[in-house]
């Protein structure tokens, strides 16, 4: 394996720096090699879902929200403390 050059390692920490700055707690959205949409600023890691998935979830989002309700005033769900 060869060493990499001069201008291979000022490339690879530029990436990095762009990609630390990042977290800045907003949401991104990128379109995946197979055609999947992920979600990136949730968490650790991204969620990936292709179109008919998003789609189904966003049409479900009446009873998402119920879900979540219910299941936070029952005290069943973990939330943040902020």
């Amino acid at each position: 394996m060869t060493e990499p050059t001069y201008e291979e390692l000022k490339a690879r920490l530029a990436e990095l720096e762009k990609s630390g700055a990042r977290r800045t707690g907003q949401l991104e959205f990128r379109v995946g090699e197979k055609g999947g949409v992920s979600v990136y600023g949730l968490g650790r890691f991204p969620v990936t879902l292709y179109y008919e998935q998003w789609t189904r979830l966003l049409d479900a989002m009446p009873q998402l929200r119920a879900f979540l309700e219910e299941n936070k005033e029952a005290g069943k769900l973990k939330l943040k403390e902020k």
